[in-house]
């Protein structure tokens, strides 16, 4: 309990970075938009958790990245903190130029990462990189597991075999989504049968199974294994608008640790914001930088609105 006392007596002390930046009543209604991946939830469910404690009422619309982008274009959506950069670079990019949306110039998460990944005992086998995939062929079935149809990763696969990348003219992309893959692997894994799937972190897999990151992929996935970064994305009219609630949206910083906390009990529960509010429940400490510069959408200090709405 002393850590939620802390963070009520720093109250006063940050009046001066937050009074007088309320938003307009209109701004009440914040649109964020889910891509579908278990940490774009994670980190949505976080920022929907504090905007409520701050009195906006945030709705999420599942959405491709495609349609999101779209979305955020066409004013029907107003923020999206899931872009991961460069793995939806293509998809971004033409909207990014016309102006169409803005990118904010620091990461809310980095040090991510999205590749091709084998459970531990194929890896020792002798499939460690991209290059070797061909030669297990026969093992794998010719199958390389993907997530929902529409994804980045997929097309990237996609790609690979398209144009017969490192021999894998042959092969079959399986599509499904984030959790029947998720679902197929730990069931080969029981089996430890030859399994090659589309992996990302963070991500409670890193720990559910062991696992490698093939290397050699760079050209296809990015360089570092497809290393990445995300970042929050608003709808230029919204940050216009409603300045307080887009301040607080560019406030967010996340770690890899504290998004997949967040994540394993959406994965078996599903319900994003209890997964977020038990975890701000837990560590608050977060929202000290979250806050800076925020109020509350009628004008009032914001703490201890936001500690009270995530300890109900």
């Amino acid at each position: 309990m002393r850590i939620w006392r802390i963070l009520a007596a720093g109250v006063a002390l940050t009046h001066s970075l937050w009074a007088g930046a309320a938003d307009d009543p209109s701004c009440r209604s914040v649109r964020l938009a889910d891509v579908g991946w278990s940490d774009v939830a994670a980190s949505t469910g976080l920022a929907s958790v504090v905007l409520e404690g701050l009195g906006y009422r945030p709705s999420v619309a599942q959405a491709s990245v495609s349609v999101t982008f779209t979305g955020i274009r066409n004013r029907q959506i107003d923020a999206f903190v899931g872009y991961w950069k460069p793995h939806m670079q293509d998809v971004a990019e033409p909207f990014v130029k016309a102006g169409q949306v803005r990118v904010l110039d620091q990461p809310n998460l980095a040090g991510v990462r999205h590749t091709l990944a084998v459970p531990d005992y194929l890896y020792d086998k002798g499939l460690r990189s991209v290059d070797d995939i061909a030669r297990f062929s026969k093992d794998l079935q010719g199958r390389i597991l993907g997530i929902e149809p529409g994804s980045d990763g997929n097309a990237q696969i996609a790609g690979m075999i398209r144009e017969n990348r490192y021999g894998l003219g042959a092969f079959k992309l399986a599509e499904s989504s984030e959790i029947a893959m998720l679902a197929e692997v730990q069931r080969a894994v029981r089996a430890r049968r030859a399994v090659l799937f589309l992996a990302w972190e963070p991500h409670p897999m890193n720990t559910q199974v062991k696992l490698n990151y093939l290397s050699g992929g760079d050209e296809v996935f990015g360089a570092g294994q497809g290393a990445a970064n995300v970042y929050t994305v608003l709808a230029p009219s919204f940050q216009l608008r409603c300045p307080n609630a887009a301040r607080l949206l560019s406030n967010l910083r996340f770690t890899p640790a504290m998004i997949a906390e967040v994540m394993a009990p959406i994965m078996e529960k599903g319900r994003p914001d209890v997964a977020a509010r038990n975890f701000l429940k837990r560590d608050p400490q977060s929202l000290n930088a979250w806050l800076e510069g925020v109020t509350t959408l009628d004008g009032r200090e914001p703490m201890a609105s936001v500690l009270a709405a995530i300890r109900r």
